[in-house]
């Protein structure tokens, strides 16, 4: 990397990092743990076939990291020379090695995508000219999910690492950061996979892959939880500046994102809608569409909550 990669320019001006950082982010976060999740189902269950969730996972996860990419993209000081974070590496540099793991993350993305779309693609006549490529695919395509279930989590770990890489700042510095990003990637990821899976793919709500989905919610949440406790806990029980940073959670405009926006809708607002109505609603529609926009909404809150307070709150 050289002096030319800048993320304190670009979109926004003044705190280090800025919402376009945010907002990749949670796409990233959204990439990797959509199709984590799908891959690793496809495992667990050895399934052979494109299900509804999986061919939805791979098309969440292929357009929110090329997204998340355009923001970081847009936020250079010199959006024009972006090539060059491809060009110029140094594997002491968190971010260099984020690179090269993107690098190879987003064109595997873009193949996985296609193997699972393969019968919609054969049924567009002005793609049956990919149908040759995709068969040739098919004879890697294990090897290729093992490699993308790796890079997939190492996305969403990284993103905690990159920030959590800037010590002036207690809240974000803090080796629990990255498990903190897996689990709520893998939350919200799975959240937007299972909603296009329904929505777009006819998905039965009370399929095998959605109830296995809807068993896993629940000790992912109480994960994050215990992340977000541990993080709290080292500041109130840290050294000076680090007591100082938990301010964070009870004063101010972050502390407000943190307990009505990751709290109160991210971790409350799904466990309302599963035990706090009837049965029959809970189970609806209208339910299983209102929890997943909360476990996306809340993840969103949490990184905004993260990346802010935690930069506003410096030693």
């Amino acid at each position: 990397m050289d002096g030319t990669i800048d993320f304190t320019m670009g979109l926004s001006q003044g705190i280090a990092w800025p919402w376009p950082i945010a907002v990749y982010l949670f796409f990233a976060g959204i990439s990797g743990g959509a199709l984590a999740t799908a891959i690793f189902i496809r495992f667990y269950k050895k399934q052979t076939e494109n299900t509804a969730f999986y061919k939805a996972a791979a098309i969440i996860s292929f357009v929110t990291i090329s997204l998340g990419m355009l923001c970081l993209v847009l936020d250079l000081t010199n959006p024009l020379f972006f090539w060059r974070i491809l060009v110029y590496y140094n594997l002491n540099s968190v971010m260099s090695i984020g690179v090269i793991a993107l690098t190879a993350y987003i064109p595997l993305t873009a193949i996985i995508a296609l193997l699972a779309l393969e019968d919609e693609l054969r049924a567009i006549p002005a793609l049956k000219v990919l149908m040759p490529v995709i068969e040739k695919l098919k004879a890697v395509r294990k090897p290729m999910e093992v490699m993308v279930l790796i890079l997939a989590l190492s996305v969403c770990a990284y993103t905690g690492f990159l920030i959590s890489a800037l010590i002036r700042f207690p809240i974000i510095n803090t080796s629990v950061l990255p498990a903190l990003f897996i689990a709520s990637g893998i939350s919200a990821g799975a959240a937007s996979a299972k909603m296009l899976a329904v929505s777009l793919f006819k998905e039965d709500l009370h399929s095998q892959d959605m109830k296995l989905l809807h068993g896993a919610e629940w000790p992912i949440m109480f994960a994050e939880a215990m992340f977000i406790f541990m993080i709290a806990t080292s500041l109130m029980t840290g050294n000076a500046g680090a007591q100082s940073a938990f301010a964070a959670f009870h004063t101010g405009e972050w502390a407000n994102v943190f307990w009505f926006g990751v709290i109160g809708i991210g971790f409350a607002g799904p466990l309302l809608l599963n035990f706090a109505t009837s049965k029959s609603f809970s189970h609806s529609a209208k339910a299983f569409y209102a929890s997943g926009v909360c476990a996306v909404t809340g993840m969103m809150c949490l990184r905004l909550f993260i990346l802010y307070a935690g930069q506003n709150f410096a030693i």
